[in-house]
């Protein structure tokens, strides 16, 4: 137990100093920590960890997939949902199809064993892609596809690798059987996720305590995820199902105070989780290195080069043909979503980033079939999947900032953020205006005090006044926000002062001290909001 807890804080220490790293070096923390994973699975002496798969695709995939559906948004998902359904089931099928093709012909694999090689490499991971171009400043189009396709097609993978397991197990298969046993899943698990989502939020409402609301809300991918997977389905449409549907429907049903709460503990949260799953992937070296031989590392030279190439090149063959003949077919659609522009496309087909999910598959893969003979290239399955997520992860990791660069990308996103900026702008001078309509009702009604009516105005002014009507208000309110931050430290000072000095209780200093943390935590995320590049 003590070494557990020992080997724990390692690899916070580890996630932290890397982290730190990283910003100063300005790359994707992502592709360190994967690095730094290999490097101590490298040093004799440290405890080995071997990564469970059922703690992964069980324990940490469900509130990964729930957190990034809550914070999608759910109009976008809906006018993307024909590239992402494309890229997520369409492409996921042609690049197991393609892998296992190869693996059949070129590496000597049984077929089915090549489609158990497909469906682990096929999907794209939902966490490393956006890791590593979150921070690049894409147009917010291609985030949202990425992103989507990333939630959406460990799903189709999943389906499809217990399909060839069992196939490999039992030498049989039937394509009817299959499409019609995965059209089932699919159906089932979206309206169960509805389900769940819809309960979820009549708890959390009925519960009116933020503490239990957030207990709720952690439960709640796993309520959606478990019963399916334990099924037969794949418990991912389910869970992402559910986290749209939250997202869609509960601002209007979950209290300020909850939503404030619940943004700092899922942030931790998906920051801790997403920062071990690849400090410990690349751990897993050594587990791999333990089962290797001459014979295994011969096989390899050529497997993982051929089936990295076979994953990247079956994208760009799919993507290109995914754009253009929906819209030949339907020149109604064309009208409405004409083709995005080359460099869009080519940055589509590029990114494809596998990641942990691919790993767990491979290592869940059993040691025996059912005839109780051995699974046939068990140890050639996990270390080929190991270095395409590797060579994916950190090659195109390294290689994306200058593509992006040379694409002229983020020129195209400065465009969508000016368009956005100003509907924001809009937006925020309309709600004022309608508060300021409500304000005027009630003093025409003569029923609200004069002081309480003034104190209300004079909250309206202020924020008026905070909403800038042009670029010179813009920088008024930027070195408003600056001088205001510095004021709330020196409050922050002087209410220390007089704790110090006993005017004042622990429990009065507290309560001023969290208004002025809300304040400065608002003035933050303002400022952050100028500062960063569009995504």
């Amino acid at each position: 137990m003590t070494a557990t807890i020992q080997t724990f804080l390692l690899l916070l220490a580890v996630l932290v100093v890397v982290a730190v790293v990283a910003r100063r070096l300005n790359i994707a923390s992502s592709i360190l920590l994967v690095i730094a994973g290999i490097a101590l699975a490298l040093i004799p002496g440290l405890p080995r960890i071997a990564l469970a798969p059922e703690l992964v695709l069980l324990g940490i995939l469900p509130p990964l997939i729930y957190s990034a559906g809550v914070a999608m948004s759910w109009r976008e998902f809906r006018f993307n949902l024909r590239p992402i359904a494309l890229l997520a089931f369409g492409c996921v099928i042609f690049t197991a199809g393609a892998v296992a093709a190869v693996a059949h012909y070129l590496l000597g694999m049984p077929l089915a064993v090549g489609f158990v090689l497909g469906a682990i490499v096929a999907p794209t991971d939902a966490v490393a892609p956006l890791a590593i171009v979150g921070r690049l400043g894409l147009p917010r189009r291609l985030v949202v596809v990425l992103e989507g396709e990333g939630l959406a097609n460990d799903a189709t993978a999943l389906i499809l690798y217990r399909f060839a397991v069992a196939a490999v197990g039992t030498g049989l298969f039937s394509l009817s059987t299959a499409v019609g046993e995965f059209a089932l899943i699919v159906v089932g698990e979206i309206a169960y996720g509805i389900g769940v989502g819809w309960f979820s939020l009549r708890l959390r409402r009925w519960a009116g305590d933020p503490r239990v609301e957030i207990t709720l809300s952690l439960m709640t991918p796993y309520a959606a995820f478990l019963l399916p997977a334990h099924l037969g389905g794949s418990g991912v449409l389910a869970t992402v199902a559910a986290g749209l549907y939250v997202s869609w429907n509960g601002p209007l049903l979950i209290p300020a105070a909850t939503r404030l709460q619940g943004i700092f503990f899922w942030d931790l949260l998906i920051y801790l989780l997403e920062g071990l799953l690849f400090l410990v992937t690349g751990m897993q070296l050594r587990t791999l290195l333990d089962r290797s031989d001459a014979a295994l590392l011969h096989q390899l030279a050529l497997a993982v080069p051929l089936t990295v190439a076979v994953v990247l090149l079956a994208r760009f063959i799919w993507v290109y043909p995914a754009a253009y003949l929906p819209r030949w077919l339907s020149p109604a659609l064309a009208r409405r979503d004409p083709v995005p522009s080359w460099q869009f496309l080519f940055m589509l087909g590029f990114t494809g980033v596998r990641g942990v999910v691919s790993l767990a598959a491979a290592l869940a893969i059993p040691l025996a079939t059912g005839t109780g003979a051995a699974f046939p290239d068990r140890d050639l399955i996990l270390f080929v999947t190991f270095g395409v997520i590797v060579v994916t992860l950190i090659g195109e990791g390294i290689v994306l900032p200058p593509v992006v660069r040379w694409l002229a990308l983020p020129h195209d996103a400065e465009d969508e953020r000016k368009r956005e900026n100003e509907a924001e702008l809009k937006a925020r001078l309309q709600t004022l205006k309608v508060a300021q309509s409500q304000l005027e009702r009630l003093a025409a009604d003569g029923d609200t005090e004069p002081d309480v009516l003034a104190l209300l105005r004079a909250r309206q002014d202020h924020r008026a006044g905070q909403v800038p009507r042009d670029a010179d208000g813009k920088q008024a309110v930027a070195a408003a926000l600056a001088l205001r931050a510095e004021l709330i430290n020196a409050e922050r000072e002087y209410i220390y002062r007089l704790l110090q000095s006993g005017q004042i209780t622990d429990e009065a200093r507290r309560r001023i001290e969290r208004e002025l943390d809300l304040e400065e935590a608002a003035i933050t995320l303002k400022r952050e909001d100028e500062d960063d590049p569009p995504l």
